[in-house]
């Protein structure tokens, strides 16, 4: 039976700002990357967001991002490999010190961040350094097929391929920019097709049109628009429709 793992990004409130619909979509993934204080979150939020996850069972991650909760992470900004292995040990370590028994699971890196080191080797490797200070037995997630993958087989630390139910790619397999038109899928029924094609037929359409060859451990699933809870429920739905055995990676 083929297996995948559902990924959600969860744990960005702060403060008095109130992101996201966690507890909703818990029970329908299988790992929740969440937000360690530099591009969301905050020390309160990523303690009740440990909690919630560790009951539903669903597998606890590290999602750290750029020291920039004004652009929520998304922004690029100048920072050396050196400040982003610190960054992501920091935040790793953070959460980690929240969770039941002191360990984790994985780590998936936020936002811009992710997307600098899918393209950058230098800047992949030291994530991957900065997590593997950490823990060594963590697992990164990784955009499919990009350099987090490959940073991550060269220090010899445990990695899940990563793709995307929402968002369209290009011909070169990173993520269409979200500054570009139609770079997220609206569409429901469109989405969960993409995921079925990708893990049952390990590939998928670029925006050009041309066919990437793609092995994902984990799908991304979003859980802050306005039909998050019942876009996840539809994929987890499509997915034991097809006998796809639904997991923590």
């Amino acid at each position: 039976m083929a297996k995948i793992d559902l990924n959600c990004d969860l744990g960005e409130s702060f403060g008095r700002y109130k992101l996201g619909l966690d507890e909703d979509v818990l029970p329908y993934i299988t790992s929740a990357n969440i937000a360690c204080g530099f591009h969301a979150g905050d020390p309160e939020v990523m303690a009740q967001t440990v909690t919630l996850a560790t009951k539903d069972h669903v597998a606890l991650g590290a999602h750290p991002g750029l020291h920039d909760l004004e652009g929520f992470g998304r922004r690029r900004m100048q920072i050396s490999a050196l400040a982003a292995k610190a960054d992501v040990q920091y935040q790793v370590g953070a959460l980690q010190a929240f969770t039941p028994d002191g360990k984790l699971h994985h780590v998936k890196p936020h936002g811009a961040l992710y997307n600098m080191a899918a393209a950058n080797h230098e800047m992949a490797r030291a994530i991957c350094e900065g997590i593997y200070a950490v823990d060594p037995t963590l697992i990164l997630v990784g955009l499919a097929n990009s350099e987090l993958i490959s940073a991550a087989q060269e220090i010899g630390l445990p990695y899940a391929q990563e793709v995307f139910a929402d968002r369209q790619y290009e011909p070169d397999g990173s993520l269409v920019s979200r500054t570009k038109p139609n770079a997220v899928i609206t569409d429901e029924d469109v989405a969960v097709k993409r995921v079925i094609q990708m893990v049952e037929e390990h590939q998928i359409k670029a925006v050009d049109g041309s066919i990437l060859t793609i092995n994902p451990d984990t799908v991304c699933v979003h859980g802050d628009g306005i039909k998050a809870v019942a876009f996840v429920k539809k994929i987890h739905s499509a997915l034991d429709q097809e006998e796809i055995e639904v997991k923590s990676m």
